[in-house]
């Protein structure tokens, strides 16, 4: 019985994250793959595991540049190399575009829908009070907050529990690694890191 419980739980939990999903150069490809801090990624498309690149853009090493069209983000490094990593995008009409700054780091944030969210799909209302952060928030294990000007833009680059969805364009608008991927990215990004969305 109890095992039951769990798994009803475990359901209840699965789709609330699936429910609020959410919260945006060329390039030529050099198969490295980095191994996983959480094993295995099952779901995950091969063809966005994270991989060690070549990078001919024009953006200098430590730029985070995200191809939302590509599905891609990229952590620009020295000598013509970039970290790849494989994305979920926001829905069309969305996403985040332009430049912004990591003004916030948190690690297993917690979740508000904003007003926008809510009116789009009200029943997203019943978590208006938040969702504190942990193995089951749609934000996964951190999030990188984007600022432009000074103020919070209400777009994360945050992790996932729903390996399934990168690649594609499901969230409200933010942009979506796994959470190992997430946590990589947020342990080499400094505060005031410049994020270019195309």
């Amino acid at each position: 019985m109890e095992e039951h419980h769990i798994a009803r739980r475990g359901l209840v939990l699965g789709t609330l994250a699936l429910m609020v999903s959410g919260c945006t150069s060329t390039l030529r490809q050099v198969t490295e793959p980095i191994s996983s801090a959480f094993g295995p990624r099952s779901g995950l498309s091969p063809r966005f595991r994270r991989q060690h690149v070549r990078y001919d853009g024009n953006e200098p090493p430590g730029t985070i540049v995200v191809d939302t069209s590509q599905r891609f983000l990229y952590a620009v490094e020295t000598d013509g190399w970039a970290t790849r990593y494989g994305v979920g995008v926001g829905e069309q009409g969305l996403s985040f575009k332009g430049t912004a700054t990591v003004g916030r780091k948190a690690d297993w944030p917690s979740w508000t829908p904003t007003a926008n969210m809510m009116r789009r799909k009200p029943r997203l209302v019943q978590y208006a009070g938040g969702v504190p952060g942990g193995p089951n928030n749609p934000l996964g294990a951190r999030a990188l907050y984007l600022y432009r000007d000074g103020r919070d833009t209400h777009f994360r680059i945050h992790g996932t529990n729903e390996p399934w969805t990168i690649g594609t364009a499901v969230s409200n608008g933010c942009i979506r690694l796994t959470n190992d991927d997430i946590i990589d990215l947020y342990d080499r990004t400094p505060l005031g890191t410049r994020v270019v969305v195309v």
